[in-house]
C-alpha cells in the first residue's frame, strides 16, 4: 500500500495529511519518532522510489543531529527537515543529468540548409573584397596553402599575398 494511504474500516483507501504546528522537540530521538514517518512519505511522493526517499530522510536527519547542540537556532526543525531532503533531491537530479550529458552526449543534428546559407554569407562577404584579397584570403585561409605556396599560383611575392589575406581579413571585420 502506498505510504500515503490509509485503510479505512469499508476498504477504502484514503490520502491521510499529518499537519502538525511546529514545536521544538525535547530530544533528537522525540523528533526522529514524531516525523520520520511524515518525511518519508512526502519524500516517497516527490521521488517515487521508496530507497531514494528512505536516503533522504536518512540524510536530513543525521545532517540535524549532526547541529542538535544548536538546535535552537533553527527556527523550525521539522521545516529545516523537509527543506534539507528536498534540496537533496534537486541535487542528486543535476548531478544525475550531468553524469549522463557527460557519458552520453547528445548529438547535434547539422541542417543542411544551415550549411547553405551559411556558404551563401561567405559568398557575400568575399564579394565585398578586391579579387587579389579574395584570392590570397581563399588560398590560405580556406585552402590551406602557404603564403609561398599561394604567391607561386597567383604569380606574386609571399610577402604580397600576406599582405593581401592581412588587408582583406581587416575589410571583412570592418562594419
Amino acid at each position: 500500500m502506498h505510504p500515503w494511504c490509509v485503510q479505512a474500516e469499508d476498504n477504502v483507501v484514503e490520502l491521510r495529511r499529518d499537519r502538525e504546528a511546529p514545536v521544538t522537540p525535547s530530544s533528537f530521538d522525540e523528533l526522529f519518532v514524531d516525523h520520520h514517518d511524515r518525511l518519508y512519505r512526502a519524500l516517497y511522493f516527490v521521488t517515487g522510489s521508496r530507497e531514494d526517499a528512505e536516503e533522504l530522510m536518512q540524510d536530513a536527519f543525521l545532517k540535524l543531529w549532526e547541529r542538535w547542540d544548536s538546535i535552537r537556532k533553527i527556527d523550525d526543525p521539522v521545516a529545516w527537515l523537509f527543506r534539507v531532503s528536498l534540496n537533496g533531491f534537486r541535487m542528486r537530479k543535476r548531478r544525475a543529468a550531468v553524469a549522463v550529458r557527460r557519458l552520453m552526449p547528445i548529438p547535434v543534428q547539422r541542417d543542411p540548409y544551415d550549411d547553405i546559407e551559411l556558404n551563401e554569407d561567405i559568398r557575400r562577404m568575399l564579394l565585398g573584397l578586391t579579387p587579389r584579397q579574395r584570392a590570397a584570403l581563399v588560398l590560405t585561409e580556406i585552402f590551406d596553402f602557404s603564403s609561398k605556396q599561394a604567391a607561386g599560383i597567383l604569380g606574386i611575392r609571399p610577402a604580397t599575398v600576406r599582405a593581401l589575406a592581412s588587408q582583406g581579413r581587416a575589410a571583412l571585420r570592418a562594419p
